[in-house]
């Protein structure tokens, strides 16, 4: 094995574990969206990282950050979709939260799930940065760059999933806890008032 990998394994670890956008995305759909729209969730966000690294391996994504009016465009629909569902999260906290539990069965499904993940990967234009100017870093002169990219890309989507299950898991086996009304609405309130924080800086460039 390349002696980069464990060093690649881990750099991108600890990038999945820095509080963001995707966390608080992940566990707003652990409490509302119910297991199908998390699985979407998650399927999503691999995606981006795997669209992320092609573009990359392609130079694509070097095109997009160097072009101001396209990287704006990105960077401000991924800030709408998160502040949208920041107040969809606070309506909910202040309407529903206190009467019921969060259900199952997803009222956003799979496809629902997997469209915000992929939005709101692609929408952070810190994932572009990272593949653009820290991925490559990664790669080695031996064998075919563009492959060897995508590879890395892949291990990248891999490890942060592998996070995302973990702090999901979490999140659910403290269920009992987060479905007592006053829990339930405070974190619901604190989910969303960070996607919408997020959001905001996000579509601002912050």
């Amino acid at each position: 094995m390349p002696t980069h990998v464990p060093v690649f394994i881990a750099t991108t670890l600890l990038l999945a574990m820095l509080p963001g956008a995707s966390q608080a995305l992940m566990i707003r759909q652990v409490l509302e969206g119910g297991q199908r729209t998390l699985r979407g969730t998650l399927a999503g966000n691999a995606s981006g990282f795997l669209l992320w690294s092609t573009a990359a391996a392609a130079g694509l994504s070097a095109v997009l950050l160097a072009s101001p009016t396209a990287y704006a465009v990105l960077r401000i629909a991924g800030g709408v979709v998160l502040m949208i569902l920041g107040v969809k999260t606070l309506r909910t906290a202040l309407t529903t939260a206190s009467t019921r539990p969060p259900h199952e069965g997803g009222r956003t499904g799979f496809a629902g799930g997997y469209l915000t993940g992929l939005i709101t990967n692609l929408g952070n234009p810190k994932a572009g940065v990272f593949a653009i100017s820290v991925l490559p870093q990664f790669v080695t002169a031996e064998g075919p760059v563009f492959l060897s990219t995508v590879a890395l890309g892949a291990l990248w989507a891999l490890v942060s999933a592998s996070w995302y299950m973990l702090l999901t898991w979490a999140v659910g086996r403290g269920r009992a806890l987060v479905s007592r009304p006053t829990v339930l609405r405070g974190l619901s309130v604190t989910t969303g008032v960070v996607l919408l924080g997020l959001g905001a800086a996000v579509a601002a460039g912050v």
